[in-house]
């Protein structure tokens, strides 16, 4: 059964708003700090981290046809686009004042992204498997 043309438009809005939200945070040239520095580079990087997971499944559910789509395809074309748009994120960061732009961010957001779709594979159901499993 193939999803509505409305339905895929709405998908696919859901991603642009994230992505709009994520260049809108990197845009800032001050953002809220944890008083433990620790503690804060541990908030920001897990920010990275699950912001990104979250593009990825947004992109991935926006992608998927219908039930029969090769999922396969699906997920690499959910994480080559959520890994060029971290590196674009990294790019636009490095001509905001006050902020700086690190390789290391692109890594974690690939590692979010890679980690989310590969949860989201997993519990969606392979094509030909019988229900409930």
């Amino acid at each position: 059964m193939s999803i509505p043309r409305v339905g895929r438009v709405w998908r696919w809005l859901a991603v642009v708003l994230w992505m709009g939200l994520i260049f809108y945070v990197s845009a800032q040239a001050d953002l809220p700090h944890h008083p433990e520095e620790t503690w804060d580079l541990i908030l920001k990087k897990l920010g990275h981290f699950s912001e990104y997971g979250i593009l990825a499944v947004l992109v991935f559910w926006a992608s998927v046809q219908d039930a029969e789509s090769i999922r396969t395809r699906a997920v690499l074309g959910a994480f080559a686009f959520t890994a060029l748009y971290a590196l674009s994120d990294e790019i636009h960061q490095s001509f905001v004042p006050g902020r700086d732009s690190q390789l290391l961010d692109v890594a974690l957001d690939a590692v979010g992204a890679g980690l989310a779709l590969l949860v989201v594979s997993r519990l969606l159901p392979s094509r030909g498997s019988p229900p409930g499993r």
